[in-house]
């Protein structure tokens, strides 16, 4: 079962992308073979899947895994992400001791954002890698 995805969320995978365009994509193909034009009945859907392409086709470039399963981080959540990265890889010993309680995450979210690409999709910026 793919997950829900909804652009603006804070974090995406790819692989829930591709599985919302491909659900997408088979409405409309098998609506488009009766006769009807999907985008015309279904014009919150198809927008839906314009947009979702617009995303593949930015972030692809970018993200070589891709098709494996990339994450791409929104651009107000990336500071809580590089704290969780930081957390995730041990780098957090204890954080309520000195100096790691006085770290400028912002700092250091930006210092990290240099290994990521930023993309921008209505007007929502994500950043891939």
């Amino acid at each position: 079962m793919r997950n829900s995805i909804s652009l603006g969320d804070d974090i995406l995978d790819s692989r829930d992308i591709e599985a919302r365009i491909h659900e997408l994509e088979e409405e409309r193909d098998a609506l488009d073979d009766g006769g009807k034009t999907w985008a015309a009945e279904y014009p919150d859907e198809s927008e839906e899947l314009a947009v979702w392409l617009a995303v593949r086709e930015q972030a692809k470039g970018s993200a070589p895994d891709w098709d494996y399963g990339t994450t791409l981080i929104h651009d107000r959540y990336f500071t809580r992400y590089a704290q969780d990265l930081a957390d995730d890889l041990g780098a957090l010993r204890e954080a309520t001791d000195w100096p790691l309680r006085h770290i400028d995450w912002d700092a250091a979210a930006e210092a990290l954002q240099q290994d990521y690409t930023p993309i921008e999709v209505d007007s929502i910026t994500y950043w891939v890698r």
